[in-house]
């Protein structure tokens, strides 16, 4: 079992308990009732209903049963599929899918996704909860990202990425006219102090984080932003962009609370991809055209000029 401490913040005050938790360790609202009702649930040491109101300084502990060898099924779950060969396959991720089973969504992920594609060969190295997976999305973010095939593309992709010579291009649709038009974000990231399911510019015990992002266009009062990572933080740009006052679009965790967008989750697109072939040594370029509820934010943003 796993206990999770969680603290209510001001801007989480008012929030359903059901609804906070679906968000807060995302998972289904309804696995998070289950939960409640289970009494796994207890807030400040007393059991409370799924319509519980939180207030500002509530303590909520949640009992997850952790299954680490949980026993992960192929899914016939249709895969838009950027690149493949024997060693790696590169996806263009739906918003809304998680990359890998955990408490609460245990199917339905890529994982569950690229077993089923690749016939179950995939990497062994991250054990059998995260076959193939070198690094990952969030779950409302999409766009272009790589799984191993063998374990020697794995190891390949890995050293990459912890020498981050595998540059990853996003996309994003943020708040504000930034005026510069490009920029540097270097600021160390660690967990919030006080709200343990956020990340937040921590400079006493955070990890180094840099964003370089660029301005592509102007729409009034929202800018679309081109970012490239130097690190690959937790929420890194999520993170970085609401720290210098230009939270991305609709993000439920760190934007505004009120985002009148068509879009299922944060306004935020892994667009490309560059990296060395872990076998061939090829230098490799890919790309994930931005979706169609992205497109419509841009199309919003721009009416509201």
């Amino acid at each position: 079992m796993e206990n999770k401490v969680l603290v209510i913040t001001e801007e989480e005050k008012g929030k359903r308990l059901d609804v906070y938790l679906a968000a807060a360790l995302e998972v289904s609202r309804s696995y998070a009732q289950q939960l409640i009702q289970g009494e796994d649930v207890v807030v400040n040491d007393k059991q409370v209903k799924a319509n519980y109101r939180l207030s500002e300084g509530d303590v909520v502990q949640v009992q997850l049963d952790v299954q680490e060898e949980y026993n992960v099924e192929p899914e016939n779950i249709p895969l838009d599929v950027v690149y493949e060969d024997k060693d790696i396959i590169v996806v263009n991720k739906a918003r809304g899918m998680v990359v890998h089973p955990a408490a609460g969504n245990y199917d339905g992920t890529l994982v569950n996704a690229l077993l089923y594609h690749c016939q179950g060969e995939l990497s062994g190295i991250n054990g059998v909860i995260r076959p193939g997976i070198v690094h990952r999305l969030d779950k409302d973010t999409s766009g272009v990202m790589v799984a191993a095939k063998t374990d020697e593309a794995h190891k390949g992709l890995a050293e990459q990425i912890k020498a981050h010579s595998a540059h990853r291009t996003y996309w994003a649709l943020v708040h504000g006219n930034i005026s510069e038009e490009k920029g540097v974000i270097d600021a160390p990231i660690g967990r919030h102090p006080k709200d343990r399911i956020r990340m937040a510019v921590t400079f006493k015990g955070g990890r180094d984080a840099v964003t370089h992002f660029r301005v592509l266009k102007r729409y009034g009062d929202y800018t679309w932003v081109e970012c490239k990572l130097e690190t690959g933080r937790t929420h890194q740009i999520r993170v970085h962009m609401a720290y210098i006052h230009h939270p991305v679009v609709n993000d439920p965790l760190y934007g505004y609370k009120k985002d009148d967008f068509p879009i299922d989750g944060q306004a935020l697109h892994s667009h490309s991809l560059d990296l060395v072939h872990p076998v061939t040594n090829e230098l490799m370029h890919f790309e994930a055209p931005a979706p169609a509820d992205f497109l419509e934010c841009l199309k919003r943003a721009e009416q509201r000029e």
